[in-house]
């Protein structure tokens, strides 16, 4: 604690005590610097006190006492301006606070009338003194508290304005006490205008007294804000402030639904960034799909993808979201054939409180409402129910949607990227799907090739795969063998890239060496592999060529020796002399 702090209150406190008792007045802090003083003494405020003054002593002490004689106590004898001190009489109080000592009052007498003052009514002085010294402890104490009240304020003022939400206090009538930073953006309202506001200029049909009687506490009210040309939907949180259980005001919480889903999607989605340079492969049909997607990243029509399953299409709806211009808004997947016919309107769409049996307390955000400014994925458009396509069909055409229970239509600004591993043409021809969506969504078709179309991209995909999957596994497989490569590229992979990879992964689990054998690949490649070496051929082999292969097999599989020769030939159905003359006429080396 400092008098620092108070020097105003110090001099006008001395100044009332001169004007009184007609004698000087000065104060000293604990540090002997002058911080107030009278007469003579006021030209002197800022200049530091003799260590050895009075004043030092009375702050030692903590005592209070009188000089009479200047000049012959034994305080003055070690007084720096002992041959210069022009004082007749002095009295020193310290001023306390609880027991420590943080500075000194004194009484001064210059002239003989005002010694006589000071020695004929000694102890009143110093008990009025005392009283001073007290009252400019307690202006002390008064300030600290006040300093602290101030920073509690202000740090409450800084967690309130720290809060992304607004926040508004109110009295019992309604009318706005308080507010933060954030209640002023998001109302577009200057704090001028706030103070003048009541609570229904915010929510209307509110029941103050409702709440406030009954003591309520709101959570997640939705509303609609229209005023000062500005309008959003938002939702609020309400709580009674109470003394003794007596209502006095509340405090209402507010936050824009639209920057309440983007937090929510930048946490759910924000991690999955996908690029066109995560779709592996080089052939000329992938690289012309990629250019086909890349251009339509630039445009916000309506994308349908289609692709037998595992061929990547979600993969595909990603990179052209990360690859426009709303990268950074949400992007929100939903598969139509994964959830219940019966809930997947309230998926796609959201619904209101109240709206059938179990309906959360405040609604629901659907996927589109989620997906607001960004994209959303309708993967497997092809299941979507007809009764939901006309809806859809709306949103597509009006950009807007209707919650379950809901009355009003909310305005959206959602890119649709569809994909289906079904001919939708022919369903829309058949009736099955309806035409006027079909030809909605279809305004950029994007049709991925499947694996079997692509085959010189297995190579580079399963080694892409195999580093995956050694990561994943903590494995450290560095190649696949010949053979078992050859099985992988001969393969018809009717489940597309997915299989491929699921096969991988297979495969990395039960190698036990640093190579992929084909006894580590699954049964079916392998059973598929013996049934296609019976037919296997490559256009139009000649017999020669054929009979030259096998012995070749058969010569490397036993060997050179006599033996090997023996059981080769046997293993060929012909006898040694034969196999010799064989190996002669196709100059096979031994």
């Amino acid at each position: 604690m400092s008098l620092s702090k108070i020097v105003s209150s110090v001099q006008n406190i001395s100044e009332a005590i001169s004007s009184v008792l007609k004698i000087d007045v000065t104060v000293v802090d604990d540090c002997l610097n002058r911080i107030a003083g009278t007469g003579r003494y006021k030209q002197c405020i800022g200049e530091s006190v003799s260590k050895n003054s009075v004043f030092s002593f009375a702050l030692c002490k903590g005592e209070s006492f009188i000089i009479e004689n200047p000049g012959q106590h034994a305080v003055c004898l070690k007084c720096e301006a002992l041959k210069t001190c022009s004082e007749r009489a002095e009295v020193c109080c310290p001023i306390k606070v609880g027991n420590r000592a943080i500075g000194a009052i004194g009484l001064i007498a210059f002239e003989e009338e005002q010694r006589n003052a000071i020695i004929n009514d000694k102890d009143n002085l110093i008990e009025f003194l005392n009283r001073m010294a007290d009252l400019i402890s307690s202006k002390l104490l008064e300030q600290e508290n006040t300093d602290k009240i101030e920073l509690l304020v202000k740090n409450l003022e800084t967690v309130i304005d720290s809060v992304d939400k607004g926040i508004i206090s109110v009295d019992h009538d309604g009318r706005v006490s308080r507010y933060n930073k954030k209640a002023l953006q998001l109302f577009h309202i200057d704090e001028e205008e706030i103070l003048n506001m009541n609570i229904k200029d915010f929510i209307e049909n509110i029941n103050l007294n409702n709440l406030m009687g009954h003591n309520k506490v709101v959570k997640n009210r939705q509303f609609t804000y229209k005023q000062n040309h500005h309008q959003f939907r938002g939702v609020f949180d309400s709580n009674p402030i109470k003394i003794d259980d007596k209502p006095f005001g509340m405090v209402f919480t507010f936050s824009n639904i639209s920057e309440v889903l983007n937090t929510v999607n930048k946490i759910t989605t924000g991690a999955i960034v996908t690029g066109f340079d995560s779709i592996i492969g080089e052939s000329h049909c992938l690289k012309d799909v990629k250019t086909e997607a890349e251009k339509a990243s630039n445009s916000t029509s309506t994308v349908l993808i289609q692709g037998e399953s595992g061929t990547g299409k979600e993969l595909f709806a990603r990179a052209i979201h990360f690859h426009s211009d709303r990268c950074c808004k949400p992007f929100i997947p939903i598969n139509c054939a994964a959830i219940p016919e019966q809930l997947l309107e309230s998926e796609l769409f959201g619904y209101e409180e109240g709206a059938f049996t179990g309906a959360r307390r405040g609604g629901k955000a659907g996927k589109f409402e989620l997906a607001n400014k960004g994209t959303i994925f309708l993967d497997e458009i092809g299941d979507l129910p007809l009764h939901l396509q006309a809806k859809l069909l709306r949103v597509v055409q009006e950009n807007v949607i209707e919650k379950v229970g809901g009355k009003d239509y909310i305005p959206i600004d959602v890119r649709i990227i569809a994909a289906t591993h079904k001919d939708l043409e022919t369903k829309a021809f058949e009736g099955e799907f309806r035409q006027d969506l079909f030809y909605r969504l279809n305004v950029i078709p994007v049709n991925i090739p499947s694996l079997r179309e692509r085959k010189e991209d297995i190579v580079i995909l399963v080694q892409y795969l195999l580093n995956k999957c050694n990561k994943k596994l903590g494995k450290n497989i560095k190649e696949i063998s010949p053979c078992a490569l050859d099985i992988l590229k001969n393969y018809q992979w009717p489940g597309n890239v997915r299989e491929l990879e699921n096969s991988i992964e297979y495969a990395v689990n039960m190698c036990r060496g640093n190579e992929i054998q084909v006894i580590d690949l699954p049964n079916r490649l392998k059973n598929i592999c013996k049934s296609f070496k019976e037919t296997e051929f490559e256009g139009i082999t000649s017999i020669k060529d054929l009979e030259k292969r096998e012995i070749e097999k058969a010569l490397k599989h036993f060997g050179n020796t006599k033996q090997a020769i023996t059981n080769a030939a046997e293993s060929l159905g012909i006898g040694r002399a034969t196999l010799y003359r064989k190996i002669k006429e196709y100059n096979i080396n031994q």
